[in-house]
């Protein structure tokens, strides 16, 4: 008992930690979600199908790509195969963030499940300073599952009655709040290069090819980036 006794302490730092850093995020994912529940209903689905699609997919931008590309009957294979490029991003970030997290693999491997841009980005964040904890992560991933599941079927009751977020500006809170959090990973060289590069090719596909093609075309430029920015030693 008394060996276990300093645990609890940190385990509760942890728990307030993931919650605090999560807070704004789940605010500023409650209109893109009642969007998103908005959006599904009118194509469609019932208040239960939103409730499952996101609680069991739970991928806001794939969601979103596959909404709008809803029809019936449903072209399966088109949507999965935007799914899986839109979503293909997360091999990356997962084998970034995987060995600063203190799970096994196989927890590692069912706590991904929850992983988001956002989750991502925090959990980087605080690697700079300390491991990612288990207890962190649960905090922090759960809350931001939760807050979407119960947002988008809000969304999904509400219906055409809640109106259009984007007259107030609120399609793009996930976007600036994402962009915020990624500025506060420093202002190195490589940091710069790395960013500067991913958002050119990003934006540059995009406006010429378009989505999904502009996520992965991001992600393996911005990797180019920062291999040939970094020092020589660092690339061995």
């Amino acid at each position: 008992m008394d060996q276990s006794a300093p645990y609890f302490p940190t385990y509760r730092r942890e728990i307030r930690a993931g919650l605090r850093d999560i807070a704004p995020v789940a605010v500023a994912a409650v209109p893109i979600g009642l969007l998103f529940g908005a959006v599904a209903s009118a194509k469609g689905l019932s208040m239960l199908e939103v409730a499952m699609m996101s609680a069991f997919v739970y991928a806001g931008g794939a969601q979103f790509a596959v909404i709008e590309a809803w029809a019936y009957p449903v072209p399966i294979a088109a949507l999965t195969f935007a799914t899986l490029l839109i979503n293909a991003r997360h091999v990356l970030m997962g084998a970034s963030l995987g060995p600063k997290m203190e799970l096994t693999g196989i927890q590692r491997f069912i706590a991904f499940f929850f992983l988001t841009d956002e989750a991502w980005a925090l959990s980087e964040r605080r690697a700079m300073e300390r491991p990612v904890t288990g207890a962190y992560w649960i905090a922090m991933a759960l809350v931001l599952w939760a807050n979407w599941t119960l947002s988008t079927t809000l969304g999904a009751v509400l219906g055409s009655f809640m109106g259009d977020p984007a007259r107030i500006g609120a399609d793009f809170a996930f976007t600036a709040l994402f962009i915020g959090l990624v500025a506060g990973f420093g202002h190195s060289r490589v940091t710069l290069v790395t960013v500067g590069v991913s958002a050119a090719v990003a934006a540059l596909v995009h406006h010429s090819i378009g989505a999904p093609w502009h996520v992965v075309s991001g992600a393996l430029a911005g990797i180019a980036a920062a291999y040939l920015a970094a020092p020589e030693e660092a690339r061995t």
